[in-house]
């Protein structure tokens, strides 16, 4: 663990988004005590692998089919992030349930994006649940990870309008644009306040 900084770890199955909205904002920021040090998918042909590749992030693939349980699963992603001291655990478009000791494990240090303002809309398809409810305004939400589905205690949220005409795609290209502003933001919070944690104990 070097000092001063916080080694996070990005779990993603898909493009990657937004692992690359955090890889941006530490580029203009390079003050910021966050560093990916490694990035996760459960797809070994995730756009977020090459992302990560491109920005020189260590990466590694843990697939279902290679355990036989859920909490197999979790436990080899657990060895890479222990090989990497992650102290942070960003969820960002992960689309397995981590089983209940992983969670506990990083308990206060596990954080997820959602595509909707929860607690309305939880679930797989926010998006599409938002319009056809009828709702006027959706958005992104950041939020801790507890045992339940998008449950966990809210951190920040930004919402989006419903426009007459969306369809699911427009509205989902707007809501992740919120969620690209949200998420590193909320990433640099935390971190800093695990430094503030650190500096409280090593006082005597």
């Amino acid at each position: 663990m070097t000092r001063g900084v916080v080694n996070v770890a990005v779990l993603a199955s898909r493009g990657g988004s937004n692992l690359q909205a955090l890889m941006d904002k530490l580029h203009v920021d390079p003050g910021s005590p966050v560093n990916i040090a490694v990035v996760v998918s459960d797809r070994e042909r995730a756009g977020a692998l090459d992302r990560a590749r491109a920005g020189e992030i260590p990466t590694a693939v843990v697939r279902p089919a290679d355990h036989a349980t859920r909490e197999g699963f979790d436990d080899a992603i657990g060895a890479h992030l222990a090989d990497h001291d992650v102290e942070l655990v960003v969820l960002a478009g992960f689309l397995r349930i981590l089983q209940a000791p992983f969670v506990a494990q990083y308990a206060g240090r596990i954080i997820n994006t959602h595509n909707a303002l929860l607690p309305s809309f939880p679930g797989m398809y926010a998006v599409r649940d938002a319009l056809a409810y009828g709702a006027k305004v959706t958005g992104a939400t950041v939020h801790y990870v507890d045992e339940t589905v998008d449950g966990g205690r809210i951190i920040a949220q930004r919402a989006v309008p419903v426009l007459p005409d969306d369809s699911v795609e427009a509205l989902s290209a707007r809501v992740q644009q919120a969620e690209h502003t949200l998420l590193p933001i909320a990433v640099d919070t935390i971190a800093r306040d695990i430094l503030d944690g650190r500096a409280e104990s090593d006082r005597p």
